[in-house]
C-alpha cells in the first residue's frame, strides 16, 4: 500500500488515512490499525485524552497525543462533527431576535406629539396672538420644537454604553456589542462549561500517595531490598515515576514529569523503557524494573479507588513488581472558580453545570464548587438544546436524559434569561443560542466569534463583574432617559405659551445633552469588582 499526501478537501469516504503522533486528526472515522491516546476536549469537553483502540471512531479537529494509527475516513466536509457545529453556531446566531431599545420606543411616540405640539402653537398664536401674530406664532413654534429635540433621549443610551463598554475593557472585559451588554443584567441562570472554564483544562498532579518501603534506598545504595529500612518519600516516588514517564508523549505522564520540573527535582536515567499501550511504561533505573500505570491488580487499590470517585485519574508506581505509591492527576479547578459561583449564588443567579467529561469527574467537580445542577457526558448539540429550553421554560435535565421532545416537556413557572460561559469549539453553539455568551480570552476562535462577551483576563470574577457592569449601565440609561423626558414634558408647555425664545431654548436643549453626557461619565466610578 503506497502512502501519498493529500489536501483535507480531496479526501473521500472510505480512504485510509495514517495520523502520527502530534498531528491533528483531519476527518471523522474509524480505528483500523493500530492504538492511541487522544485529545478531544475541544470537541467533546473531556479533559484527559481518550484511549483509542481499533473500532474506535475518531473526530476529526480533534489533537493525537501519542502513537500512530490508520483510521478510515467515514465522514467528510459539510458532514464532519466539527462543521455540524458550525452549522449550529451560524443558526443560534441568525434566529437571535435584536433587542428593541426604550429611547427607540419613546422617540417613535415623543417625535410625532411634538410635531404636533409645535403646529398646534403655530395655529393658536396666529388665532389668539395680539400683532404681528404670524412672527409670534412662527418663534414660539420653532421654540417648541428646538425644545423638544430627542437629542437628551437620543445620547442617553449610546453615551452609557460607550462607557460601559470602556470600564469593562479597562477590567478584561471585552463586550462585542451594546446586546449582550444590556441583557446582562436581566440574567438568572448561568451555564458553566467545565473544561478550560470552570478547570485549568490540563491534568495535573494532585496526590502523591507513598506505598511502600525501602525501594529508592535500594537503588541508590544497591542494597537489596529486604535489608532497607528507609521509606520512600513524596519527592522519591515523584521522582522514579518521572524518570520513567520522560520517554513517554501521553498527557498523564508529562503531567508527572513537569510535576517533577516543578520541585526541581534530577530525574535518573533509564534503561530498557518500553511504552505498553493502554496499560502504562517501563524501564530499569539501576538493575530495578519499574513500572508506571494502570493497576497490575485485577482490583483497585483502596486508596486509588478513592481518588477515583473523586473523579480523578489513578497512576499506579511499582518496583519489581512491588506497588509502592499512588499518583492522583485531574483537572484542576481555576482559583477563581469557587470564588464566583459563591457570588453569583449569593446573588440569586442560579448556576449550573454542563460538560461533556464523564459524571464521576463532573459531580466531583461540581460539589467542591457549590453547584447543584450538573449534567455530564453532553454533547455539543445538546448544550445548545439545554439553552433553548430553559429559555423557553422548560426543564434543563429531563429532555437530555429522556430524549423528550420539546413540545412534550413540563412548562415550568419562569423562562429563564440564560447566560452561558464556554471556551472550546464544542460550546460554541450554546454560546450563539444564549441571551449572553461569555467566551473565555484562552478559548477557540470559533467559541469567541460565537460569544457577545470575552473575558481576556481569565478571571470568572469577570463574569459577576459583567453582570454588576451590566446593571450599573442600565441604571444610567434609564436615569438619562428620564432626565431627558422630563426636560421636554417640563419645558414643552413652557415654550408653548411662549415664556422662551428658540434662543433660550437652543441653551437648555444643550444644557440637557450635556447632564445626559456628565451622568453617562459618573458609570465610571462604578465598582464592579
Amino acid at each position: 500500500m503506497k502512502e501519498i499526501k493529500l489536501p483535507i478537501d480531496q479526501i473521500k469516504v472510505g480512504d485510509l488515512i495514517r495520523v502520527r503522533p502530534g498531528e491533528k486528526i483531519p476527518v471523522d472515522g474509524i480505528i483500523v490499525e493500530g492504538e492511541s491516546a487522544i485529545d478531544e476536549s475541544m470537541v467533546t469537553g473531556e479533559s484527559m485524552p481518550t484511549t483509542k483502540h481499533i473500532g474506535d471512531t475518531v473526530i476529526g479537529a480533534t489533537m493525537n497525543k501519542s502513537g500512530s494509527f490508520v483510521y478510515k475516513a467515514t465522514k467528510v466536509g459539510k458532514d464532519t462533527m466539527l462543521s455540524q457545529i458550525i452549522k449550529l453556531v451560524e443558526e443560534a446566531q441568525g434566529s437571535k431576535a435584536p433587542i428593541q431599545r426604550l429611547a427607540d420606543i419613546i422617540s417613535s411616540y415623543f417625535v410625532p406629539i411634538v410635531i404636533m405640539l409645535a403646529i398646534a402653537t403655530f395655529v393658536g398664536w396666529y388665532v389668539f396672538g395680539p400683532s404681528n401674530v404670524i412672527i409670534f406664532a412662527m418663534l414660539n413654534a420653532i421654540a417648541v420644537l428646538i425644545i423638544a429635540c430627542p437629542c437628551a433621549m437620543g445620547l442617553a443610551t449610546p453615551t452609557a454604553i460607550m462607557v460601559g463598554t470602556g470600564i469593562g475593557a479597562q477590567h478584561g472585559i471585552l463586550i462585542k456589542d451594546a446586546e449582550s451588554l444590556e441583557t446582562a443584567h436581566k440574567v438568572n441562570t448561568i451555564i458553566f462549561d467545565k473544561t478550560g472554564t470552570l478547570t485549568k483544562g490540563q491534568p495535573e498532579v494532585t496526590d502523591i500517595i507513598v506505598m511502600g518501603y525501602g525501594l529508592l534506598g535500594s537503588l541508590e545504595k544497591s542494597k537489596p531490598s529486604n535489608q532497607v529500612t528507609k521509606q520512600l518519600t513524596n519527592n522519591e516516588l515523584l521522582q522514579v515515576a518521572a524518570s520513567v514517564e520522560k520517554y513517554s508523549e501521553h498527557p498523564l505522564g508529562e503531567a508527572i514529569v513537569k510535576k517533577a520540573k516543578e520541585k526541581k527535582l534530577t530525574l535518573s536515567g533509564v534503561s530498557g523503557f518500553k511504552s505498553i499501550t493502554g496499560r502504562g511504561v517501563e524501564g530499569k533505573i539501576k538493575g530495578k524494573q519499574i513500572y508506571v500505570g494502570r493497576s497490575l491488580s485485577p482490583e483497585l487499590h483502596p486508596r486509588g479507588g478513592e481518588l477515583n470517585k473523586e473523579g480523578k485519574t489513578v497512576v499506579y508506581v511499582y518496583i519489581n513488581k512491588k506497588l509502592v505509591g499512588i499518583i492522583g492527576i485531574a483537572d484542576t479547578i481555576k482559583e477563581s472558580a469557587k470564588e464566583a459561583i459563591t457570588t453569583l449564588n449569593r446573588m440569586g443567579i442560579e448556576t449550573v453545570m454542563i460538560t461533556g467529561d464523564n459524571e464521576t469527574t463532573a459531580k466531583a467537580i461540581s460539589k467542591k464548587l457549590g453547584i447543584k445542577i450538573v449534567l455530564a457526558e453532553v454533547m455539543p448539540q445538546d448544550k445548545e438544546r439545554a439553552v433553548k429550553n430553559l429559555q423557553l421554560g422548560y426543564g434543563l435535565l429531563g429532555s437530555l436524559e429522556k430524549n423528550t421532545p420539546t413540545n412534550q416537556l413540563t412548562k415550568q413557572p419562569k423562562n429563564h434569561v440564560v447566560a452561558f460561559v464556554g471556551d472550546g469549539i464544542n460550546d460554541a453553539p450554546a454560546l450563539a443560542a444564549a441571551n449572553v455568551g461569555i467566551a473565555m480570552g484562552s478559548g477557540t476562535d470559533v467559541a469567541i466569534e460565537a460569544a457577545g462577551i470575552t473575558l481576556v483576563n481569565k478571571s470568572l470574577l469577570s463574569v459577576v463583574s459583567a453582570i454588576k457592569l451590566s446593571k450599573q449601565t442600565m441604571k444610567t440609561i434609564k436615569l438619562n432617559l428620564f432626565w431627558a423626558f422630563a426636560y421636554n414634558v417640563v419645558l414643552i408647555p413652557v415654550a408653548m405659551i411662549g415664556l422662551i425664545s428658540p434662543i433660550l431654548a437652543s441653551g437648555a436643549m444643550a444644557m440637557s445633552s450635556i447632564s445626559v453626557v456628565t451622568n453617562s461619565l459618573f458609570l465610571k466610578k462604578a465598582k464592579i469588582n
